[in-house]
């Protein structure tokens, strides 16, 4: 990094020239955030888009970048919010494992990344992170917002980097869809949308204003619900795409494997995803054959196939319930299952890998505050547009419930799909 004081100016295949303060100079460099750098932003997407190769690291960046911007319109200038806001910006993202997502929220090994606990490791005292946030006078401020310490933080600071519509979601939207050529784009007046609920920038709260005059806005409507498309856009064909979701059951099933071996969550903290294959390589395959086949089997993109697929209407609200509780909530339920099925077809462990999503499909930015006359801001979807209802239906519609087959079974795939048929009371929905 550059030497200390000086500010230096980043260029970004997004967003261009991105200049960084001092003190934001010193936080980029420790240790804890540059391994960021060998963390893929979209997982495994890159099996399904080659050029999705892009990391947390650019994407933390652009995400300062972004809520600079954003701090502009709102008119916070120099001083201890901005420094905060920026700064959180900058780490959000730095307890942050390999395939985190993956077996954190969907197949619920670890605990999520963004806990208190691990906060804590990251940014409190004793490591480097910290130390740096320290000396720029932000720390206390980022623990208390972040939820690891007790204080009260200013509002905006949450709102700002990981609220509904917020600097997170704005960067990641354009470096998701530029990095897997989806040809959809926001248009950057959003920007001039952003507002604050009070006129004290540490009591308010982010609201987007949506009139002028008192009176509502539709081409700014148009343009919020522009964005919710966009998301939908990049769930459907890149977030919940079927190799995607394939190729990262398979990595969990490998993590499962490892953990009663003795793998815990913080030997993932110094690892990027290469780090976490070689380590899973090295020391957890040599004494376990079928984790060291699964391996295999992800190194050379031979990835799990669909047998069965239930979709939420087709399962309907009581078996997509039933679905959730024993298979996303429960991992020995799910383990036993899988197992179980593995038996019945004299198949071998891990040939059969079970993938139950949570029922959360529903877009958070439906949520965001707007301000629509001269009443107070109320949420985007408490508004009953047809637009945003449609796309908040559709949302929940991605949800699908997979059994999957290792490829070099597929002459099972038959019988697995009779057999699911058998448990669940449903055929396949697959085609």
């Amino acid at each position: 990094m550059s030497a200390p004081g000086k500010r230096v100016v980043i260029r970004d295949a997004v967003w261009g020239d991105l200049e960084l303060d001092p003190y934001l100079v010193e936080v980029l460099g420790a240790p804890e955030l540059q391994r960021l750098r060998r963390i893929r932003q979209l997982g495994t997407a890159h099996l399904v888009y080659p050029s999705a190769n892009h990391t947390r690291f650019e994407h933390v960046l652009g995400t300062c970048h972004v809520a600079g911007r954003m701090l502009d319109t709102l008119g916070v200038g120099e001083g201890e919010l901005r420094r905060a806001v920026l700064a959180a910006a900058l780490v959000h993202d730095v307890g942050h494992v390999p395939f985190g997502h993956t077996f954190e929220d969907e197949r619920r090994i670890f605990p999520r990344h963004d806990g208190p606990e691990r906060t804590r490791h990251f940014l409190g005292e004793g490591s480097e992170l910290g130390a740096a946030l320290a000396r720029g006078g932000v720390q206390e401020a980022l623990l208390a917002s972040f939820g690891a310490a007790e204080g009260a933080a200013a509002p905006l600071i949450q709102d700002v980097v990981a609220g509904t519509i917020c600097a997170d979601l704005l960067d990641y939207l354009a470096r998701d869809a530029a990095f897997t050529g989806i040809r959809r784009a926001y248009d950057e007046r959003l920007f001039r949308y952003f507002a604050l609920s009070s006129t004290d920038p540490r009591e308010g709260r982010l609201i987007l204003r949506l009139n002028k005059g008192g009176l509502r806005r539709e081409d700014a409507f148009s343009e919020v619900i522009h964005l919710l498309r966009l998301r939908y856009t990049l769930t459907e064909r890149v977030y919940f795409h079927h190799a995607k979701v394939s190729s990262g059951a398979l990595i969990s099933k490998m993590v499962e494997r490892a953990v009663p071996r003795g793998l815990t969550i913080e030997e993932l903290f110094p690892l990027g995803d290469e780090g976490l294959l070689l380590h899973l390589a090295t020391r957890y395959a040599p004494d376990d054959e079928v984790l060291a086949r699964l391996l295999g089997d992800f190194q050379r993109r031979r990835l799990p196939k669909r047998a069965y697929v239930l979709t939420r209407r087709g399962a309907g609200d009581e078996l997509q319930s039933d679905l959730i509780e024993r298979f996303h909530q429960d991992r020995a339920q799910r383990e036993a299952l899988e197992a179980e099925l593995e038996q019945e077809l004299g198949l071998d462990p891990g040939d059969v890998i079970l993938y139950c999503p949570s029922r959360g499909m529903a877009q958070k930015e439906a949520d965001v505050l707007v301000e629509v006359g001269r009443d107070a801001p109320v949420t985007l979807g408490s508004l009953q547009l047809a637009e945003v209802d449609d796309l908040l239906a559709k949302h929940r519609d991605l949800w699908k419930f997979y059994v999957l087959i290792a490829e070099r079974r597929l002459d099972a795939r038959p019988r697995l799909a009779a057999l699911c048929q058998e448990r669940f009371g449903r055929p396949s929905e697959l085609e």
